[in-house]
């Protein structure tokens, strides 16, 4: 690692922690050559897992879409971006474990709608709505009914 100060790649490491979820290492580390410090963090590279649309088509799994879905559907509702935020983790985590290179679409918005369905009720049915496409009113119906049954 260089040394941001003087640009020497000789160091050593000072400190090294896990992350909160324990995902990547924070290390510090001391330049022996000029003594700065500074901050690195190390995280497992993954394989990028491909998610298989319903047409076939293929695109790489993407955090950040992943999580406006499920704040689209919490909009307005009295969720904490600290709770969607765990909802993406937790999706993005499962995934992960289940699926080694390729995940159908239908597994991400399976896990979703189990975790919005513990968190908020309307936000489950407005996700639901989209991700089962809904066509008219009675679809919406019989949703909450079975989630009522439930």
């Amino acid at each position: 690692m260089r040394c941001p100060k003087c640009g020497e790649i000789e160091d050593k490491v000072i400190d090294s922690r896990e992350s909160r979820d324990g995902e990547e290492i924070r290390r510090r580390r001391e330049c022996l050559q000029c003594g700065e410090r500074f901050t690195t963090y190390e995280k497992l590279e993954r394989e990028t897992l491909q998610v298989v649309k319903r047409d076939g088509r293929r695109q790489p799994f993407d955090r950040h879409k992943l999580r406006a879905g499920i704040q689209r559907a919490c909009e307005k509702r009295p969720v904490s971006s600290e709770a969607i935020e765990r909802v993406v983790d937790e999706v993005a985590a499962t995934v992960e474990r289940q699926f080694d290179r390729e995940t159908p679409s239908t597994a991400i918005g399976e896990a979703v709608m189990k975790k919005l369905r513990d968190l908020d009720e309307v936000a489950y049915v407005r996700f639901a709505s989209v991700y089962r496409q809904f066509r008219d009113a009675d679809e919406f119906v019989e949703e909450i009914q079975s989630m009522k049954k439930e």
